[in-house]
Parts: C-alpha cells; structure tokens; sequence
C-alpha cells in the first residue's frame, strides 16, 4: 500500500508560499508558508502534520496492542508536541505524546503503561523516525 501527498512551493523561504495536498484530499491545496511554520501564520506546516501523523499512528498501535492482550480500548486521545529547534539548523528536536485514557477494566496502570510503551515503540510512525532510508527521484526541468 502507497499513499501519496504532494507540497508546491513558490518564492524564497520568508516570501514564498506553498500548498500541501493529500491523495485522500483531506488536505487539497492548504495553505503553508515561513509565517505558518515560524510564526502564527494562517494555514499548516510540516511540524504540524507530523505531529497529526504521529500521534493519530500511535493511537491505532495502542488500541491494536490492547485488542492483542485480550483488552478492548476506552477513549483514547493523543496530543502530539513537535519541538522545532531552530538554532540548530532548524531540526526537529523531539516529539511528546501525551496520552489521556479511560480506565480499562482489568488493566492496571503500569500493565497499561507498558502496553502504551510498546505501542510508542512500534507504531509505523514511530519507527519511520528512527531510521528510515530516505530515496529522492529528481526530475529537473
């Protein structure tokens, strides 16, 4: 399975702007720019995104890794903080999950945080951050 998603940019970094869309279209031309990632700008930003990504992927690998240990899941809500560190280079700097969840029965919390440590360790998200190869295919026109 492939999904794709598609960034058009034009002009320098601080006057430039750009669109993200998404195969699914859920995003279909939004709107980015240096304000939206640097500032407060009006639209998303790549931080954002994967932040949406990550904690949305880790979600699904928790109520998986609940599901697998014989338990059905609650509520579960997963805010995702990406921390740009822009003095060094920019480069992300690190990622927090915080996770908020209805107690389970017949779960105790530290069975629950060990089974939320697994889920952070393999959800595909997860993983794609640690270590993934990284191919680039350039068409120059």
């Amino acid at each position: 399975m492939k999904r794709t998603a598609t960034a058009h940019w034009k002009g320098d970094l601080k006057g430039g702007q750009g669109e993200i869309s998404t195969q699914s279209t859920v995003l279909n031309q939004t709107q980015y720019s240096f304000n939206t990632r640097f500032a407060d700008g009006v639209g998303t930003n790549p931080e954002e995104l994967l932040g949406a990504s990550h904690a949305g992927c880790f979600t699904m690998a928790l109520s998986a890794a609940l599901a697998q240990a014989g338990f059905t899941a609650g509520d579960l809500e997963t805010k995702a903080t990406v921390e740009l560190d822009t003095a060094a280079g920019p480069k992300i700097a690190g990622i927090t999950l915080q996770l908020k969840a209805s107690v389970i029965e017949g779960v105790s919390e530290e069975q629950f945080k060990t089974i939320a440590n697994g889920a952070k360790e393999n959800c595909p998200i997860s993983k794609a951050l640690a270590a993934t190869p990284i191919s680039l295919e350039v068409t120059y026109q």
